[in-house]
C-alpha cells in the first residue's frame, strides 16, 4: 500500500510539473512561486468575449507546444475578474501578455495576433 501511494504521489507531481510547462489558470500563489524561483512565466490577460484573445489562444498553444518553450508557463488571468492583478501590473486592456524572466518583467504586448510576434515576445522569457 505504501509503495502504491508513493507511486501515486510521483504521478501527481509529474502531472503538475508538466502542466506548469504550458498553460494554467492564473493563481496568485503559483505566480509568486514561479517569480521567486526565477522561472520563465507569462501572464495572459484573457477575456472570453474578446475576439483578439480568441485569435491569440490557438497561436499561444501552438507556440508553447514547441520544445523550445517547454520551460515556459503561461498563466491565463481573467481580465474581468483579476482587477487587483491588472492594477498591480498596470494592464488596461485585454489581450495583453506580460512576460517575466528571473522574477522581473522583461516584455509585454497587447493585441498581437501574429505567430512571429508572439513567438518573439515569449522568447524574451527564455533568454
Amino acid at each position: 500500500m505504501v509503495r502504491a501511494l508513493g507511486s501515486l504521489a510521483l504521478i501527481v507531481a509529474l502531472a503538475t510539473e508538466t502542466a506548469w510547462g504550458a498553460e494554467a489558470p492564473f493563481n496568485a500563489a503559483t505566480f509568486q512561486k514561479l517569480l521567486s524561483d526565477g522561472k520563465p512565466v507569462a501572464v495572459d490577460f484573457h477575456a472570453d468575449w474578446c475576439p483578439i484573445c480568441r485569435a491569440q489562444e490557438p497561436l499561444l498553444r501552438s507556440i508553447t507546444a514547441e520544445p523550445e518553450f517547454h520551460g515556459l508557463t503561461i498563466l491565463v488571468a481573467n481580465f474581468d475578474t483579476e482587477t487587483a492583478l491588472r492594477k498591480s501590473l498596470n494592464v488596461s486592456q485585454q489581450s495583453t501578455l506580460v512576460v517575466f524572466r528571473h522574477g522581473k518583467e522583461v516584455a509585454r504586448s497587447t493585441g498581437d495576433t501574429t505567430e512571429a510576434g508572439l513567438t518573439k515576445l515569449l522568447r524574451t522569457a527564455l533568454q
